[in-house]
């Protein structure tokens, strides 16, 4: 990991997938990825929703799914985190959920030692369906219940991230309970359908509501279920600007946080102080 230009800015970078239904060749993807953003001289990464398996069928990942805190695909992200010295939003890995045909869909954070530091379960479930696509996420997951933050701190500045994962990103409610934080991370697997339609415009309008930047991790092509996810992984200020952008396949994102950007937002538009409701 190396140290930010300054102790007011955080270098991220946001890694994009076309997940496989092999875990094995996922997580070495990620791996690979993840690796070269470090190298790059990101402090943090994350991970797309779906990194480590995008099953033939749904029911896939309730046969992968871990007991929370072991499990290799949790020994191995703790790893990675390790050697290349940074901290680690790992998108979503199935947990063992109380209902044993279903799994949690669970963000895990890991901090440069290893050592786990975060947890968000996916409330919203996605439910979209059209005479040629069907997904109905409440058949093989079972909804979380209680928001997600992330706190760290690097070169003794302190960081605040709001935790949300895909669909969530719907819920504006959800946002708002994250109270304010200096970055929304958002891992997904938008399909090409919603994507090309909302993504964008749902990623900016929550940088802009809540005056913060966001960071947002997707797949991003076709993969072998056969199910295309729309990409497009995205940093984006305060203000609502794009910053990076990757639209399709493989490959990562990186830009730099600014406690000055966000003051100079808040401070000249200070609507989150004029709120009423």
């Amino acid at each position: 990991m190396i140290s930010s230009a300054s102790n007011t800015e955080l270098k991220v970078a946001s890694i994009q997938m076309v997940s496989t239904p092999v875990l094995k060749e996922n997580m070495e993807t990620a791996s690979r990825l993840i690796k070269a953003a470090a190298e790059d001289g990101a402090n943090l990464v994350v991970l797309p929703e779906y990194f480590c398996l995008m099953g033939l069928k749904d029911s896939d990942k309730v046969h992968a799914r871990e007991v929370f805190s072991s499990g290799p695909i949790q020994e191995q992200l703790a790893a990675i985190a390790q050697e290349n010295r940074m901290y680690l939003v790992a998108g979503t890995i199935p947990l063992e959920a109380k209902d044993p045909n279903k799994v949690l869909n669970t963000l895990l954070a890991y901090d440069p030692d290893g050592q786990r530091i975060g947890r968000y379960d996916k409330i919203h479930l996605f439910g979209f369906q059209t005479s040629t696509e069907r997904y109905q996420e409440f058949e093989t997951i079972e909804a979380g219940n209680e928001p997600g933050i992330l706190q760290i701190s690097v070169d003794g500045q302190d960081w605040t991230f709001g935790l949300s994962i895909c669909y969530d990103l719907r819920f504006p409610e959800l946002y708002r309970a994250l109270g304010q934080v200096d970055c929304h991370i958002i891992p997904a697997a938008f399909t090409y359908t919603t994507g090309k339609d909302h993504w964008e415009i749902l990623l900016r309008a929550r940088a802009i509501e809540n005056q913060c930047y966001v960071l947002a991790s997707a797949q991003g092509g076709k993969h072998q279920n056969q199910r295309r996810t729309w990409g497009h992984s995205m940093l984006i200020d305060p203000w609502g600007s794009i910053l990076a952008d990757l639209p399709e396949g493989e490959g990562f994102i990186s830009g730099v946080l600014s406690k000055e950007k966000l003051n100079e937002v808040r401070s000249k538009l200070p609507a989150l102080t004029h709120r009423k409701l």
